[in-house]
């Protein structure tokens, strides 16, 4: 092994060094799962050691980062407070202007969960191999992006002491929620897609646990991952149990993928209101949340590879994967945005036209025009192999994707909202303390992905050794006494 990198986190033996190889250049051909010469050990070290380093010897950048996002969460914690103590008057919600920055946060952070799903389950269904390396990231961001968008949902009734009425508990006054409300089907949707993914992010993670827990040498360490490893010992019996229970896991998740954003647009598409009364809004919520998703994966995958070391695992493979998703979904937001406009001209309705027009040339004019640049013509620079492999233009343009999937969900509330019927009811919406709110769920969202990194394995090591070519029993690099040798990075091997 060769010395670490500067530039990452100081980690011993960093095993993306490999002298004179750019390892984030695509190869000829089909490009390999797993890049450079490595064993299953090799791949155990690699990820293990990450959560080894000891407290003490925590990387500084790494320390920087979790002390930030805990100041942030912590500001969240005390804006939460405040906005319970005075109500939401200190936020500029008006009249005719109801929902704003608590919705659209809510609806935001919703769609950011829909990737972990989508790459966890659909994928794993369809045995796509790729997935493999960046499951894991994309499950936690879901369970993390699930725990901000509650947040959300709890904050924007107003009175959140009376929240306990979402749910059907028997209570003194005889009241009960309304099932009928959108609202309700919120409740249940999101606590059903959080228990179900939070779940299957568990299962994967149980045989690494074990391995965490085989390696420790610090008595905290042991009790930690064995605790969580279940009693894991990797007999058959285990794995036979533990491919069952994924199963059926993923066969519970994958419809989720659709019915959660379903449910969600539907707080829009179930009222009478001009702009948000249209059937196209559950396929077109769920195309961008699983567009936004992957493109939160991308945002915090990059830079995570990057410090961490793990080019090898994470390669210019599934980078551009991730990429041709989100251009096929981008494209198919897109043409819902063109769709929008058609029907509300074709339907001769002239509230439905104006409300449309008016979120391209009204006063919210330049949040369309964000919405549309980032989230339309920004993806479309992927038909580019050159940009779809990059990595700077990867991170670069999943974070245009970000900013513009929140605007997107700006431009339906708010445009929809702030003209209505009456003239004399017209307001322009302005934020006060709303900004405060959207950073805090950041930092809800950042400090567990941080101590997620840190104390837990980032890459399913397990699922990454079972694509590799030493997995098959008839690979060609075995030696006569069936040692498991190194693999090279010969493309004509990952797929036997």
């Amino acid at each position: 092994m060769a010395t670490a990198n500067a530039a990452a986190v100081n980690l011993p033996d960093d095993p993306n060094v490999r002298g004179d190889v750019v390892l984030d250049e695509p190869v000829a051909g089909r490009e390999p799962l797993v890049r450079g010469q490595h064993d299953f050990h090799s791949v155990t070290e690699m990820v293990c050691r990450v959560n080894e380093v000891p407290l003490k010897k925590t990387p500084m950048p790494f320390v920087f980062g979790t002390l930030l996002a805990s100041a942030v969460f912590a500001m969240f914690g005390g804006y939460i407070g405040y906005l319970i103590w005075v109500g939401p008057g200190i936020w500029g919600n008006n009249n005719p202007v109801g929902w704003a920055w608590d919705i659209v946060n809510f609806v935001f952070w919703v769609g950011i969960g829909h990737a972990g799903t989508l790459i966890s389950a659909i994928l794993y269904l369809f045995r796509q191999k790729w997935r493999t390396s960046i499951n894991r990231y994309a499950e936690a961001m879901t369970i993390f992006a699930v725990l901000a968008a509650s947040s959300c949902v709890a904050l924007h009734t107003g009175r959140v002491w009376m929240d306990y009425y979402l749910f059907p508990l028997p209570n003194q006054m005889g009241l009960w929620p309304n099932f009928r409300s959108p609202l309700e089907w919120d409740v249940f949707a999101v606590n059903t897609y959080l228990i179900v993914s939070l779940l299957f992010w568990y299962t994967g993670m149980v045989p690494d646990f074990a391995t965490l827990r085989d390696r420790a040498t610090v008595k905290w360490r042991q009790l930690f991952y064995g605790v969580l490893a279940l009693g894991w010992r990797g007999s058959m019996r285990h794995w036979v149990t533990y491919e069952k229970a994924y199963q059926i896991l993923a066969a519970f998740s994958a419809p989720l993928v659709l019915s959660v954003h379903t449910i969600v647009s539907f707080d829009f598409a179930v009222s009478q209101l001009p702009g948000w009364h249209t059937t196209i809004f559950p396929p077109y919520f769920v195309a961008g949340a699983i567009f936004s998703g992957f493109a939160m994966v991308q945002t915090l995958m990059l830079p995570a590879r990057h410090w961490l070391g793990l080019k090898d695992l994470v390669t210019v493979k599934h980078i551009e994967n991730m990429n041709k998703v989100i251009l096929l979904t981008g494209s198919l937001v897109g043409y819902a945005y063109a769709m929008e406009f058609f029907v509300a001209a074709y339907s001769g309705n002239q509230y439905e036209s104006f409300t449309f027009i008016n979120r391209a040339t009204g006063p919210y004019w330049w949040s369309y025009w964000i919405m549309l640049s980032c989230n339309v013509v920004t993806p479309q620079l992927f038909w580019f192999r050159k940009i779809r492999t990059s990595v700077g233009w990867s991170f670069v343009l999943s974070i245009f994707v970000n900013i513009g999937m929140w605007f997107e969900r700006f431009v339906i509330t708010v445009t929809s909202l702030h003209r209505d019927a009456l003239v004399s009811s017209w307001d322009y919406f302005v934020p006060v303390t709303e900004a405060l709110y959207l950073l805090g769920t950041f930092g809800l969202f950042f400090t567990l992905f941080l101590l997620f990194i840190r104390f837990f394995p980032v890459i399913a090591m397990s699922e990454v050794k079972g694509v590799m070519p030493q997995a098959n029993p008839h690979w060609s690099g075995y030696d006569k006494k069936g040692h498991h040798a190194p693999a090279h990075a010969a493309v004509e091997e990952v797929h036997p």
